[in-house]
């Protein structure tokens, strides 16, 4: 093969992702996000629509179970395995990972679509393909956070993030509106809406999505799937089975059954906790937990995710209870327009989310993430203090206050979560998170459900006693039907059943009007106002508590450096990357000694140009024989080995890149060429650096360890030790010991370059594989 032809080949290999990846894997993964939150909510609002469509009543008591699996069970079975599959990523891959939960969602819906049975066995179907539904959506969930962190750069995560924040919280207001308009046409349709996205998403995403990220080789922790698969599953459950009455009480906290699950599920979380401080790769990497920005973020996110997802059972109970039907609404159509009043708040969070993700990536976190919490709790004491029966437009004013203040926290919030995550733990810390998001709605299914109940149980009986016999109920009846738990009439109206109509059953025959007064649309919001109210406090006054904790947790996020920017080992990912070959986008900080010269900026050169302007490097990456080598990978770094940034040759071989005044670390790497590196002085009329690679030799070599000695074979300790990948990222930096050695574990099987700083640097190309470990010995040059 001739020499430019090999070098066509070696460029075609080494081609970027191009400038515009970064964008494809943000639209993807917002797409995927998008169809998991609809397709939760809608199912949610087309609950009687199933149930009617199966032939089975969810609110007769042996039904119960069904209806709380058909609401929770997804979200159970996403919440305990995000985490797993954020590891699995880390190991694997996080788009192949992200590419099978597409697939798995879609096949899921498509089985949820055609079921043609009736009565339980259709409950159980239904539910059965929910569960595995849900496996889909964690997969989507651990890994798409984890995708756009490694595809923008620190400095616009803040932006990405926020974008696709608010594509999960809008999607969950869409299923809404989309539930209550396809679901009195055909119940099946609900589950087909996600169908054509599902297929489109699964191809487009098998097609352009790369993993850009570390992949961090490790063994997978069964004993800690098991236990916090068990620990949780039981305590969520027995969250689940709590809201239900028991023998003689309004709930079932005291049912042994609840009790044993949920103490019995935590001693497992105890041993599971056990487990991880032990062994040496845990499934939950607990020393995250350590750094104070990744504890305090994920506290703050429980908290606002608690009062989120109560605020949206609350809502839907009081519209469809009781605002909707006292204005004219039949509570058969109240969970569409219930889906169409609360689009104030969509529009608050939409206005809020991606204006503070890009103003945090500039101003900092923290006046985003306090200020947000803060405002979302003054909403909910504004809405405190609001009549039940409201005016609509103070009721929208306040839903887009409290939209604004969850907009403002969320993407800022996830974004120092995870810039706070070494870049190869990126899917477990995203399924960490994700596990806090979606443990806190089932979470607040039982929390706010147990405040309610709590508020309807001191007031609800009398009342309705004393209005069930002014219309002519027996008092006898009247006692039985006002003294039934609490939770039957919160679920009826949740549901857009009439709630009347459900309690009164045969005993509608005996009046004269037969119940139609009863069960009109105004009786009822009358009836259940006052005692709503109580339960609306005691519900409302804990999410206020949880807002404010959830913004003093804010406060204790350390503030991100504006002079650094940068990440360690290597996280900058695509977004720095300068991925195209037309344009070079680099964030250089300033590096010179003591801390003087111009401040970092961001430089934008045209490749192939060879022009640095007044600061900066340029030059030449040719074969030894003139031949240039396109798309080879230039990584900067500074004199301690960190990464400052990347770009790319052009077609013509050709670099370029600005950088204030300074030592900088230059190395060049392509696949099928031995890497070089240079140290490079840029004064202020700029420098030039050319590399002549030859071909690379090198073998298998296994785990990496070596020592760095002086051309006069002298060790060297104290001596930065830096390694990058085909693509040219810094995967790893270290320190020789005393004696010139060094060693590094963890590294996938792969081409690596081995570069140690001195007066002129040293590069060893090194191939890993999984057999016996190798000395990788460097010699540096006078």
């Amino acid at each position: 093969m001739t020499a430019p032809a090999q070098t066509h080949r070696r460029a075609e290999q080494a081609r970027p992702l191009g400038p515009n990846y970064k964008w494809i894997a943000l639209s993807n993964t917002t797409l995927g996000v998008l169809m998991v939150t609809i397709n939760q909510s809608i199912v949610l609002i087309a609950l009687p629509n199933i149930f009617d469509g199966i032939g089975l009543n969810p609110l007769d008591s042996g039904n119960t179970s069904y209806l709380l699996w058909m609401m929770m069970g997804f979200m159970v079975v996403t919440a305990v395995l995000v985490v797993a599959f954020g590891k699995l990523g880390d190991m694997f891959g996080r788009v192949r990972m992200y590419n099978l939960g597409f697939a798995v969602f879609t096949a899921c819906s498509i089985l949820l679509s055609i079921c043609w049975m009736h009565g339980a066995t259709a409950a159980l179907w239904l539910i059965g393909w929910r569960i595995a539904q849900g496996i889909g959506g964690a997969l989507l969930f651990a890994n798409s956070t984890a995708i756009i962190t490694d595809a923008f750069p620190a400095t616009r995560r803040g932006t990405a993030l926020g974008i696709n924040a608010i594509a999960a919280i809008a999607g969950s207001f869409i299923g809404l509106i989309l539930g209550g308009v396809l679901g009195p046409v055909n119940w099946h349709w609900i589950f087909l809406v996600s169908v054509p996205v599902g297929v489109f998403g699964t191809f487009w995403a098998f097609i352009k999505l790369h993993d850009t990220g570390i992949r961090r080789k490790a063994k997978i922790d069964w004993w800690g799937n098991l236990t916090f698969a068990i620990g949780l599953i039981a305590v969520l459950v027995g969250i689940t089975y709590g809201i239900q009455p028991y023998g003689g009480h309004t709930m079932g906290w005291t049912n042994p059954w609840v009790l044993g699950a949920l103490i019995g599920g935590v001693v497992v979380l105890i041993i599971f906790l056990v487990i991880e401080s032990k062994i040496k790769e845990p499934l939950f990497n607990l020393s995250l937990f350590r750094n104070r920005t990744f504890a305090a973020g994920n506290l703050a996110n429980l908290l606002t995710a608690l009062g989120r997802g109560g605020l949206q059972f609350m809502l839907i109970i009081w519209l469809q209870g009781i605002w909707l039907p006292q204005h004219g609404y039949s509570f058969e159509d109240t969970p569409l327009w219930a889906g169409i009043y609360m689009i104030p708040l969509t529009i608050g969070f939409l206005l809020a989310a991606p204006l503070s993700g890009v103003l945090s990536d500039k101003l900092g976190h923290r006046y985003f993430t306090v200020g947000g919490t803060l405002i979302t709790a003054a909403s909910f004491g504004l809405l405190l203090a609001i009549p039940v029966n409201f005016s609509y437009p103070v009721f929208a004013v306040l839903l887009i206050v409290n939209g604004i203040g969850s907009g403002m926290f969320v993407s800022p919030n996830r974004a120092e979560i995870m810039n706070s995550v070494p870049a190869d733990q990126r899917g477990v810390g995203a399924g960490m998170n994700a596990t806090f998001m979606n443990a806190s709605m089932v979470l607040s299914i039982g929390i706010f459900f147990s405040l309610m109940v709590v508020g309807l149980a001191s007031n609800l009986p009398d009342t309705m006693y004393n209005g069930l016999v002014s219309q002519g109920i027996q008092p006898q009846s009247a006692q039985t039907i006002a003294h039934l738990p609490p939770i039957a009439v919160l679920f009826a109206a949740f549901l857009g059943y009439n709630p009347m109509k459900q309690l009164l059953g045969p005993e509608l025959g005996n009046l004269k009007d037969h119940g139609a007064y009863l069960t009109g649309r105004s009786y009822f919001p009358h009836l259940i106002t006052k005692p709503f109210h109580q339960g609306l406090v005691i519900a409302f006054t804990f999410a206020i508590v949880a807002c404010v904790i959830a913004a003093a947790a804010s406060l204790l996020t350390k503030r991100a450096r504006k002079t650094a920017q940068r990440e360690s080992l290597g996280s900058e990912l695509a977004g720095v990357a300068g991925e195209a070959g037309g344009m070079s986008e680099l964030n250089v900080p300033q590096m010179v000694p003591n801390g003087s010269g111009p401040s970092p900026r961001e430089s934008f050169v045209h490749e192939g140009t060879g022009e640095s302007g007044s600061h900066g490097v340029r030059g030449l990456v040719h074969d030894g024989a003139g031949n240039p080598v396109a798309y080879a990978a230039i990584t900067i770094a500074g004199p301690d080995g960190h990464q400052l940034g990347r770009t790319n040759t052009g077609p013509d071989g050709r670099y370029a890149f600005q950088a204030p005044p300074g030592d900088y670390l230059v190395i060049t790497s392509a696949p099928g060429w031995t890497p070089q590196a240079a140290t490079v002085l840029v004064g202020a009329s700029g420098a030039v650096q050319d590399f002549a690679l030859d071909g690379d030799d090198s073998g298998p070599t296994g785990e990496m360890r070596g020592v760095v000695r002086s051309p006069d074979g002298i060790p060297l300790g104290g001596i930065t030790t830096t390694v990058t990948d085909e693509t040219g990222e810094v995967i790893a930096t270290t320190t020789t010991g005393y004696d010139g050695t060094y060693h590094l574990t963890g590294l996938a099987d792969g081409h690596y370059t081995v570069v140690a700083a001195g007066h002129r640097p040293a590069t060893v190309a090194v191939r890993i594989d999984s057999g016996e470990p190798a000395t990788v010995r460097v010699a540096l040059g006078e």
